[in-house]
């Protein structure tokens, strides 16, 4: 059996414009970068697991390498970058062929020979004549043998391979691979616990998928930076400063978490630039791959109708919801503005009674452990299953405090109730004529369940079926 010592990390570096974001999608085999012909759309750097010729290994997309050194956004997005190749194995080094080897080329180029840093140095847009001239100047760069390929193309990946192999992490000694009797195993259990201890198969734990949304400017990356107590993503008074979807892997608690930072949400009319459409769908999508949601709003200006929107996108694609008050150390009448924020849940989402509110200030560090628990309890709620049998004593109460109405001199019969997924809790309802049952008895009945079975705060599914009196048949 072969185990390697560790995973290889390579990070993609580059002026902007070069394709770096096009390899990065290139080599994790899917669009997760946002990719457009405007220079700088990369501001933070992220990772993903990589794969090409049988290699695999993590990498690193980055931000256009710019030669500013103040404190001007450029300037702190090269510190990003830096960063992330201070933590790398190896860099990829990308010239743009087709223009020829530039000044910043030339300058950053230096600076890694200076580093020490192992570097690749890559040739792209290498899919035509006219990268000729380019791919032969990038000789004088000092840094090897160029290698030409094409990100968008995917033309030399085989090149780019034989790069790569020298850096792989060597494997341990081969040790002899035996024959594996699962039966066997599974008895030897046994025997070790003896006959009163129950025998326990469990999966690794998953990670608690958490994406941190809200408008531009409240505060969702000095959320995440304070969360893992970094400067992880980009900070700063700029509005609209991310813009790719970032994931960080993180742990809190002994629980495995991947906290993702969006770009912020604007009202659909104003959005305009093609880039802005790309970062919305991109954050749309991170919304409805998360477990959890936290929606941070800006504490002056609570649940105004964009933040509203988007809290109702959440519950709409099942999501369970926590909403974050940032800011919260600069308001003056705290309890003027927390009965302000119930007010406006209690009349504008209705649907969803009991979501967890945590007044916080993210760039004080406080109260974050309380909105932690508030994520890990709402997980915990929106993965709950009901017993069926508990499901229906609770059900035969509830229609016998308040019958379902007459249609057509008839009462309707509900006769049976189940949960048929948790994520968000759903339940099958079965009454002799589902089309039949008013909107307003359904919601008797939601109610009814975040009341008596503990299932505040999550969407609740209700799916009508007609019923019969063996609902198995």
């Amino acid at each position: 059996m072969i185990k390697a010592t560790h995973r290889l990390t390579v990070a993609i570096i580059g002026r902007p414009n070069v394709g770096k974001s096009t390899l990065f999608n290139r080599l994790v085999g899917k669009k997760i970068a946002l990719v457009d012909d405007q220079p700088g759309v990369t501001r933070d750097w992220r990772a993903a697991d990589g794969r090409v010729g049988g290699l695999e290994f993590t990498v690193v997309d980055t931000a256009g390498l710019e030669d500013v050194f103040d404190d001007s956004l450029e300037s702190r997005m090269r510190r990003q970058t830096e960063r992330a190749v201070e933590r790398a194995d190896v860099a990829l080094f990308l010239i743009d062929a087709r223009a020829g080897v530039t000044a910043m080329d030339k300058h950053f180029a230096n600076w890694l020979r200076k580093a020490g840093k192992p570097t690749i140095l890559i040739a792209n847009k290498c899919e035509g004549a006219a990268s000729r001239p380019g791919l032969i100047e990038a000789f004088e760069l000092g840094l090897g043998e160029p290698v030409p390929l094409s990100a968008e193309h995917g033309e030399g990946m085989a090149d780019l391979v034989t790069a790569l192999e020298p850096f792989m992490p060597k494997d341990d000694e081969p040790e002899e691979e035996e024959a594996f009797d699962e039966a066997a195993a599974e008895a030897s259990v046994r025997k070790d616990l003896g006959e009163g201890e129950e025998f326990i198969d469990e999966d690794e734990p998953k990670a608690l998928q958490l994406a941190i949304v809200g408008r531009p400017n409240v505060g969702k990356s000095t959320l995440l930076n304070a969360l893992v107590r970094e400067e992880r993503v980009l900070t700063g008074p700029e509005a609209g400063m991310t813009r790719d979807a970032i994931a960080v892997e993180w742990e809190w608690k002994g629980r495995p978490i991947r906290l993702v930072d969006t770009a912020g949400l604007r009202k659909r009319a104003r959005v305009e630039a093609k880039l802005e459409k790309m970062a919305n769908q991109d954050t749309l999508r991170v919304i409805r791959m998360a477990h959890v949601v936290v929606l941070v709003l800006d504490a002056d200006g609570i649940l105004d109708k964009q933040d509203l929107t988007i809290a109702r996108l959440v519950v709409e694609e099942g999501r369970a919801l926590v909403i974050a008050l940032n800011k919260w150390d600069a308001v003056q009448d705290k309890n003027a503005a927390l009965r302000r924020m119930a007010d406006r849940l209690q009349t504008s989402l209705p649907q969803v009674k009991g979501i967890p509110t945590v007044a916080i200030s993210a760039l004080k560090n406080q109260r974050l452990v309380d909105l932690l628990d508030a994520v890990v309890t709402t997980y915990g709620v929106w993965n709950r299953r009901i017993p069926t049998s508990a499901l229906n004593r609770w059900l035969a109460d509830m229609t016998s405090s308040h019958p379902p109405p007459l249609v057509d001199g008839r009462r309707l019969k509900i006769r049976y109730m189940t949960q048929v997924k948790s994520r968000p809790p759903t339940f099958a309802l079965f009454v002799s004529k589902p089309v039949d049952l008013p909107d307003h008895y359904s919601r008797y009945l939601v109610n009814g369940m975040r009341e008596h079975l503990d299932l505040p705060g999550v969407p609740i599914r209700l799916l009508l079926r007609k019923g019969s009196t063996n609902p198995y048949d």
